[in-house]
């Protein structure tokens, strides 16, 4: 079933629901109102019919040659009447009752009847005064009248074919045009099916077409595009990746390859052989380095949230791994600020956090002149613990800025330079800061250095000396 048809459905039913109920309110006002209105022309003639009975002395006295009564005398008026006294004998009657009917001919139906009973508060004597005047007393009088019904059936049975004609043409009409409408509403969805059925992996730059709707709709295509366009770019990231790895590992593999070959041309002395094999060794740990580095970045985010933490004084287990950079070229040039006394306590990985701190340095060392400082400092901010690395180098335009964690991207600028490297070391650092639930930031200036900071969630001392598993290092700093 269809998603028109679903909603025509719904909308049909509910109006039917409610013509139903509308129709059924407005017959029972309507059949209410005729009986009610029935019943008080009843009674009104009731009263009037009791009016010419009088009481004296002797008791009730009728006087239909006196008094002119026209209650059923004109043709559009229906109401029949019967007066009797209480042994059920006719006094007298509307003209349009035939003199040999009994009162009870009005029972069964369709006649509406009301009765009033006259009852004298004294007795005449045995029956009627005999006098020439023909006036009569009556102990006991009865009056009925009566309306006949079919009026108020054919008029309510109009109101209910009227009702009906009127409800079914309404909710006929509806349905066309609710229908349409559906139709029409539901048409930009249709085009946007269609459409994503023709995208496919080898053409990510398709688009849904807009709606333009200025509703759900056009706002459900503008999402449906936007993830579309996060798609391709990811798409576009995992080939550039893949080209990119496929070239990072070749390089070491021909170069190992190629002094094998040239090794294998002729005997050479031990001498040779030494040096081949020691730089073999060196492409191999090159090579080793890029296929970790890649089995890192490839891992989902949640395979590289880490778990199992420990507590560490940054501030001393920075002094202790700075002592892997002592035989570095560059290690008078590793600078402490003297504000990053700790202790700072932060959860962490050591081998990983050592991953990332080194990857800072060196990209650092990198790009920055032999004899300018390469400034550590470690401070806190709202909470948080930072490691900031600072150098005095050839800094990152503002349009590379954006890209520098991305995997094997290298900016314009250091090609020029000649600066060698993979384009690795910021993206596994990126990876890792958010592995170890920190945040890793780039700032910078062109021709006047860079910063990358690293923001850890700091741990309460309560939580530090609870029974966590804690390592603080007090090596010197270098």
């Amino acid at each position: 079933m269809t998603l028109v048809t679903r909603l025509s459905l719904f909308f049909l039913v509910t109006l039917a629901v409610v013509l139903a109920g509308f129709s059924a309110a407005l017959y029972s006002l309507a059949y209410s109102h005729l009986h009610r209105q029935m019943e008080d022309r009843l009674e009104s003639t009731l009263n009037l019919l009791a009016s010419d009975a009088e009481e004296d002395q002797d008791g009730l006295e009728w006087e239909p040659h006196e008094r002119l009564i026209a209650v059923g005398a004109e043709r559009d008026d229906k109401i029949q009447w019967v007066v009797t006294d209480g042994q059920g004998n006719r006094v007298d009657a509307s003209k349009d009752v035939d003199a040999g009917q009994p009162a009870s001919g009005w029972d069964a139906e369709p006649w509406q009847l009301m009765r009033r009973r006259l009852q004298a508060k004294s007795k005449a004597e045995n029956g009627e005064r005999r006098d020439e005047e023909r006036k009569k007393r009556f102990p006991i009088l009865d009056i009925v009248v009566a309306a006949p019904r079919m009026p108020v059936q054919k008029a309510l049975q109009t109101l209910a074919i009227v009702l009906s004609a009127i409800s079914l043409v309404l909710w006929s009409s509806v349905a066309l045009l609710g229908r349409w409408l559906c139709r029409r509403a539901l048409t930009p969805l249709t085009r946007m099916a269609v459409a994503a059925r023709t995208i496919h992996a080898d053409d990510l730059g398709q688009r849904l077409p807009n709606a333009g709707t200025g509703d759900e709709l056009e706002d459900l295509g503008r999402a449906f595009n936007d993830l579309l366009t996060r798609l391709h770019e990811s798409f576009e990231r995992q080939q550039r990746f893949t080209g990119d790895a496929s070239h990072q590992l070749r390089t070491p593999l021909t170069a190992i390859l190629g002094q094998i070959e040239v090794l294998f041309r002729r005997d050479r002395p031990v001498e040779e052989y030494d040096r081949v094999l020691k730089l073999v060794q060196k492409q191999a740990a090159h090579l080793r380095l890029i296929v970790e580095m890649l089995l890192f970045l490839a891992r989902a985010d949640a395979e590289t949230k880490l778990t199992q933490l420990e507590t560490i004084d940054l501030s001393a287990w920075l002094a202790d791994h700075l002592q892997t950079w002592a035989a570095h070229v560059r290690t008078a040039d590793l600078k402490w600020d003297a504000a990053s006394v700790g202790p700072y306590w932060v959860k962490a990985q050591p081998p990983l956090l050592g991953q990332l701190v080194d990857n800072l340095l060196d990209n650092a060392t990198k790009y920055s002149e032999a004899g300018t400082a390469v400034v550590i400092v470690i401070g806190e901010e709202s909470g948080l613990v930072t490691l900031a690395v600072e150098d005095e180098g050839c800094g990152i335009a503002p349009d590379d800025l954006p890209h520098v964690f991305e995997a094997f991207y290298r900016s314009p600028h250091s090609h020029r330079l000649g600066i060698g490297g993979v384009g690795l070391g910021l993206a596994v650092a990126k990876r890792v800061a958010g592995a170890l639930g920190g945040r890793l930031t780039a700032e910078s200036q062109l021709g006047k250095g860079s910063r990358f900071t690293l923001q850890l969630p700091r741990v309460g001392v309560g939580a530090a000396d609870a029974g966590l598993e804690t390592r603080t290092w007090t090596t010197p700093i270098i």
